[in-house]
């Protein structure tokens, strides 16, 4: 096994931030015990909401599914534990401002009784499909936070020529720790998921990227490593830069090729899976445990005992809350995820999802700033680290330019607020290019809507056309054949032509 090592790649732009995670990493992963009430959204991943497939007064066990995708894009849900459904009713979710989703509410009954799942199989006699399919099983999306299929990720990445598989770990965003603890306490099951990925995938390398500031995680995975003896496996460090996490930064920091606009790390033959999403993988294809529970970090000024808590899916951010210790006197606003990227929510009744690797809250003094006139310093092009002009795009936003938005580069934004952090000026720059996005697809749905309807409009008259010609056609037969044919002939015509009459009438 070869030691860790820093690649040469660079990443344009970028910030060194203060991390604010010692207060959250000096204790163990808290287990959260199983609460009274579940609460499971439908829609905790990329694509189609799943549809339920329980009733209320149904008794559901532990691994259950309770929920199925519905089309390609999709996953299923499972019960986190054993209990009731009492109802399935719009709940708030981690979405702006804490805005309601459908959800299947379960009354645990304290058993956690499990559900027996499918036999587990040793995944290295199994072919890609199937394995990919078995992935599919086990509701497993991306746990970085874009929640994207896995298995759907893994079907794509296999029909391109993909070389390496990245196992992201570098959680750059401040205040997030949970994948650092997760690499310290349970580094066999990352790498053992590396493992599973690289046979479904069939590849032959793996990086395991890792942030310069976090020692003990690379020192328990080069412990485990060792024991492993795969040298397909290799640990990379990278500096401590956000936003060096995001998928293509990474793809470019490890392998110096650089994701073409508006496309995929597949590209340039890379695949990207959070250290979260390889442990998940492990869990379910050598576990037999599906996706129930997750890591997430519960820190900030706002928070009694900042730490790390692994809690049931559908545990509401109160419960948990409640288990660390409760809120200070400071707390004043509620963010699901981190500082730079997450969503601002008006109630702790919001449940953990799949998505939830951070709660975090804020006191007033570090979330509020007055904004100002754009003074046109161009800090802003300076740090992003998709090389756009963020005040540029700005004005566009503001002058709902659909046309200068594509042209520079809208699309390619990856929200990661470095823009807003260095404006002197205090603008909300992210949050215009949010909107922006938003009403995009708004007119690119409105523009797909019209298609579709033009498309039935044009079909229509064809049908139309075709009828009154086929019409037109068999006229002129029966008149030709009226000419030679003699009265009892004519007669025929006549009645058949009144007998569709009447069946038309009727």
């Amino acid at each position: 096994m070869t030691a860790p090592t820093y690649d040469l790649g660079r990443l344009h732009g970028g910030l060194r931030l203060p991390g604010h995670k010692e207060a959250s990493t000096r204790e163990p992963i808290l287990d959260v015990p199983i609460p009274a009430q579940l609460v499971l959204p439908i829609e905790q991943h990329v694509g189609q909401p799943a549809q339920p497939i329980v009733g209320v007064g149904d008794r559901v066990l532990k691994g259950q599914p309770v929920a199925e995708p519905d089309g390609e894009m999709g996953v299923p849900v499972h019960a986190t534990s054993s209990g009731t459904v009492v109802a399935i009713e719009p709940w708030p979710v981690a979405r702006h401002r804490g805005d309601k989703a459908p959800c299947i509410v379960i009354e645990c009954d304290g058993l956690d009784e499990a559900f027996a799942g499918p036999e587990i199989v040793d995944y290295r006699v199994l072919e890609p499909a199937d394995l990919l399919l078995r992935i599919l099983d086990g509701g497993i999306v991306g746990l970085g936070g874009a929640v994207f299929p896995t298995a759907q990720k893994l079907m794509q990445a296999r029909t391109c020529k993909t070389e390496f598989l990245l196992l992201n770990g570098v959680e750059c965003e401040p205040y997030i720790s949970c994948d650092d603890v997760l690499m310290r306490e349970r580094p066999a099951e990352v790498l053992g998921g590396a493992q599973v990925l690289m046979h479904a995938l069939q590849i032959e390398t793996c990086f395991v990227v890792v942030e310069s500031d976090k020692p003990e995680a690379v020192a328990r995975l080069e412990e485990v490593l060792a024991d492993l003896g795969d040298d397909r496996i290799v640990i990379k460090l990278v500096p401590t830069i956000y936003p060096s996490g995001g998928e293509d930064q990474l793809v470019q920091l490890v392998t110096n090729r650089e994701v073409p606009s508006g496309g995929l790390p597949t590209d340039v033959g890379c695949v990207v899976q959070n250290v979260g999403t390889a442990a998940a993988v492990y869990d379910w294809v050598v576990r037999g445990e599906p996706l129930i529970s997750r890591v997430t970090t519960v820190t900030g000024d706002g928070i009694a005992n900042p730490t790390n808590v692994r809690s049931r899916l559908g545990t509401t951010i109160g419960d948990i809350v409640g288990r660390t210790g409760g809120y200070t006197d400071r707390a004043h606003h509620l963010i699901i995820g981190g500082p730079l990227t997450g969503k601002t929510v008006s109630t702790d009744e919001v449940p953990v999802v799949k998505a939830t690797n951070c709660v975090l809250a804020v006191a007033r003094s570090t979330y509020t700033r007055g904004q100002l006139p754009c003074i046109r310093c161009g800090d802003c092009a300076d740090v992003c680290p998709v090389q756009l002009l963020p005040q540029q795009l700005f004005w566009h936003a503001n002058a709902d330019d659909e046309k200068k938005l594509r042209d520079f580069g809208l699309t390619d934004c990856i929200e990661c607020g470095c823009c807003d952090l260095v404006c002197p000026s205090h603008i909300p720059l992210t949050a215009s290019f949010r909107i922006a996005k938003g009403r995009i697809r708004e007119l690119a749905d409105e523009k797909a809507r019209a298609e579709r309807a033009r498309q039935r409009f044009e079909a229509r008259n064809e049908r139309l056309e075709r009828e009154r010609r086929e019409r037109d056609e068999e006229l002129a037969r029966q008149k030709e054949t009226a000419k030679t044919a003699g009265p009892a002939a004519i007669a025929e015509i006549l009645e058949r032509r009144q007998r569709k009459h009447e069946d038309d009438a009727s």
